[in-house]
């Protein structure tokens, strides 16, 4: 569904009724170690990369509820089917194309979700449209705090990828995995991550290199359990990763990564338990949110920050 129009060289995209920008910049604001875009006075300023194509934009929402694409630095494509792509990447990023109607019905009566839900209403699940970037981002932040995940991401970005430059600043690309199919663990020694790492992340991009792992042939997979299973043979992706890159990159809105800790600190929060909830009562949750497991866990997220 490619509801866009374009008028003076600037993209016109009309959004769903339930959408509502502030929560959805509350999430791309929680830490100011960003690297991949720049939020200030509502509105984003990023590079959008699409195959060789890189255009630096500004996006922010009108009084009718309608997103505006600005290019800037004389970065708009003259192509229009470059264009469509730019609109495609950003209708994936906030996944403008789903009904959040059912979700919202389930949530309202959901005792943990009917909170959340009230107070972040119109926030979709943020995507990682590149699947290079969000198995990297996966990896990354395995065993860690948030924060030095985006210090480790910003020294990766800053050092293997490319940028736009602007007003004096850097705009920045996240890296190509056939750049990184051809470093070695030492050229990542001085970015601060484990050995472990260097080598998941080398060997992620070696494999979308030789065409073994690919985004497409993911989604063309029948279930989310066969992408998972998939996923999950990869060295260094155990089934948080797989089920963290199945809920932002690839929108299986049944992704659950039950192992999260956010996850289960927001249920803590919200229950007041003394105790992080078990297995067995993370299973009984995602049950009761069948269908819906990833936005009910995204939105159990934005209660931590």
């Amino acid at each position: 569904m490619d509801i866009w129009q374009e008028v003076n060289g600037d993209i016109i995209i009309d959004l769903p009724g339930d959408f509502d920008i502030k929560a959805n910049l509350g999430y791309l604001e929680r830490n100011k170690n960003e690297c991949m875009f720049e939020v200030e006075n509502e509105i984003i300023t990023r590079v959008i990369a699409v195959k060789e194509v890189r255009t630096l934009v500004k996006i922010y929402v009108n009084d009718y509820n309608q997103m505006i694409v600005q290019f800037l630095n004389d970065s708009r494509p003259r192509n229009k089917s470059e264009r469509a792509e730019i609109v495609r990447y950003i209708r994936e990023w906030f996944d403008l194309d789903r009904d959040l109607s059912p979700f919202y019905e389930m949530a309202k009566a959901d005792t943990l979700l009917k909170g959340p839900v009230a107070e972040f209403f119109g926030l979709r699940v943020i995507g990682v449209p590149d699947l290079f970037e969000a198995l990297c981002w996966g990896v990354l932040g395995q065993q860690i705090n948030l924060a030095f995940a985006y210090t480790l991401k910003r020294q990766f970005v800053e050092k293997f990828g490319d940028s736009i430059e602007w007003n004096g600043k850097n705009y920045w690309v996240f890296p190509s995995f056939e750049q990184i199919a051809k470093i070695t663990t030492e050229d990542l020694a001085d970015i601060k991550m484990t050995l472990k790492k260097s080598e998941y992340i080398i060997g992620i991009a070696q494999l979308m290199a030789s065409g073994e792992l690919s985004k497409e042939e993911l989604l063309r997979m029948d279930s989310l359990k066969e992408a998972e299973k998939s996923l999950i043979k990869i060295r260094g992706i155990g089934p948080w990763t797989a089920n963290y890159v199945l809920m932002r990159c690839l929108h299986f809105t049944s992704a659950y990564p039950i192992d999260d800790v956010g996850l289960h600190n927001a249920i803590k929060h919200l229950t007041g338990s003394e105790k992080k909830p078990v297995k067995e009562e993370l299973l009984v949750y995602s049950t009761m949110w069948e269908n819906w497991q990833a936005y009910a866990t995204f939105y159990l997220w934005r209660v931590l920050y």
